[in-house]
């Protein structure tokens, strides 16, 4: 082949299972490449809620720094980390075939979810948060950064009962404990559980070579949930969880929107055939949108501006 494709990363243990991943897939096609991992500013800053930082993207900005600068020919996202807006002159051209979607809670003795005495979890996302306190309204949620590694080691050294995580991040590097608790009421973020590659629209090797690597139904279903967080959203960060899935010829789609305590929540629940897929995730959005999602999503904009 005619160049070493670079493959951008971040420097995380999972961010690197993931690069090694596509890496393999590349080099068994026959292309040359390389790794090449970068720190992330999420990755440094660790001391604010992602939230609080204000800045889209917070995980993937530096790699599409590195690739508009010609750094690195592609990058490999965790794809729930990429806004649903890409940057100028970056596309995207696989998406993996997706692993399982559901967050999991890691906990030091399951007792207290039924107590009625409060008890602390951990997570950095609103989304989790959102949703826990929704339906442990007496439980406290604190805020939990840094990769997958530090996150369980902050449980052990910190007195709280548990934290949540993404099921495939732990898979993907060994570290799910086998007591560990599926949250299979929980809705998962948009397109958790796909790996992303992404690289400059005018680079036809990289892109042509990486594209090999889409898994067409997982393209559908990612496409179908961001389309829903994308119309939603606007730019603002929210407790918005959605899960798309394949079944025979059809496509079933579960979203749902809460209120940062988790005490509102709007959902729905709508099936269609695949071939009829292309702009579903709008269509549940704006349907979401009309049975007040509007207001929640006003009030959500405002409470977030009051913490900024």
């Amino acid at each position: 082949m005619s160049k070493i494709i670079r493959i951008g990363t971040r420097d995380s243990e999972l961010a690197l299972w993931q690069a090694t991943t596509v890496q393999q897939k590349l080099e068994a096609l026959g292309y040359d490449t390389t790794l090449v991992p970068i720190k992330s500013t999420g990755d440094k800053v660790l001391d604010k809620p992602l939230y609080e930082l204000g800045i889209t993207g917070i995980f993937t900005k530096t790699l599409d720094v590195a690739l508009l600068k010609d750094q690195i020919d592609i990058a490999v996202h965790s794809m729930k980390d990429v806004p649903t807006q890409l940057p100028k002159s970056i596309v995207q051209t696989a998406v993996l075939q997706r692993a399982v979607t559901s967050d999991v809670l890691v906990h030091k003795g399951t007792d207290f979810l039924t107590s009625e005495n409060v008890s602390i979890i951990a997570t950095g996302s609103l989304r989790r948060k959102a949703q826990w306190l929704n339906r442990y309204p007496h439980h406290n949620v604190v805020d939990l950064r840094g990769n997958v590694n530090s996150r369980l080691l902050k449980l052990i050294e910190n007195d709280w009962n548990g934290a949540i995580f993404a099921q495939a991040g732990l898979e993907r590097i060994k570290l799910l404990p086998k007591d560990a608790v599926e949250l299979d009421w929980m809705i998962p973020a948009p397109a958790q559980g796909a790996m992303l590659v992404v690289a400059l629209e005018n680079d036809e090797f990289s892109k042509d070579a990486s594209k090999k690597l889409n898994h067409k139904d997982s393209e559908i279903t990612t496409t179908i949930e961001r389309e829903f967080l994308r119309t939603l959203e606007g730019g603002c960060t929210a407790p918005i969880g959605a899960l798309a899935q394949i079944k025979d010829k059809s496509v079933h789609f579960e979203g749902v929107i809460f209120s940062l305590d988790g005490k509102q929540k709007i959902e729905i629940q709508k099936e269609t055939e695949v071939k009829n897929s292309l702009g579903f995730g709008q269509a549940c959005a704006k349907e979401v949108l009309n049975m007040g999602g509007d207001k929640l999503m006003d009030a959500i904009r405002n409470e977030n501006s009051a913490l900024h």
